[in-house]
């Protein structure tokens, strides 16, 4: 979709307000202009901010499932890292025993967790970024 360079400049502007701002262009539309916030709220939807203006990240929805060691049971390890990867027995040795080792990327958070339960359950430790 296509957008003017004043629509651009405009929206920009509302996305960058404090909240502060925004709560008063939201009380300035509605007295003068007679505009409501949908909902009983803020019209225009705010970015989380840490204080020095700019936005916090939007919460995440992708992991990296990283292998970050294989305790005691390497062997029961190397069992799970290949039904995980669906690599070959030899190369999920190699996986194992070169930590960290990524076993999914991009994994959604449900998937993440539980390849993170299935290789903790037989004694190794994974880490989501």
């Amino acid at each position: 979709m296509e957008f003017s360079a004043e629509t651009k400049e405009m929206g920009d502007k509302i996305a960058n307000l404090t909240l502060k701002q925004a709560k008063e262009l939201s009380d300035y539309l509605k007295e003068t202009h007679g505009i409501e916030p949908a909902a009983g709220g803020v019209a225009v939807a705010m970015p989380a901010s840490d204080g020095g203006g700019a936005a916090a990240p939007a919460a995440k929805t992708e992991f990296d499932v990283v292998l970050t060691g294989h305790g005691d049971k390497k062997l029961d390890v190397v069992k799970i890292v290949k039904n995980i990867t669906g690599a070959s027995l030899m190369d999920a040795k190699k996986m194992v025993e070169s930590c960290p080792a990524t076993l999914k990327e991009a994994a959604s958070k449900e998937d993440a967790d539980k390849i993170k339960a299935e290789v903790e359950a037989v004694g190794g430790t994974v880490e989501l970024k």
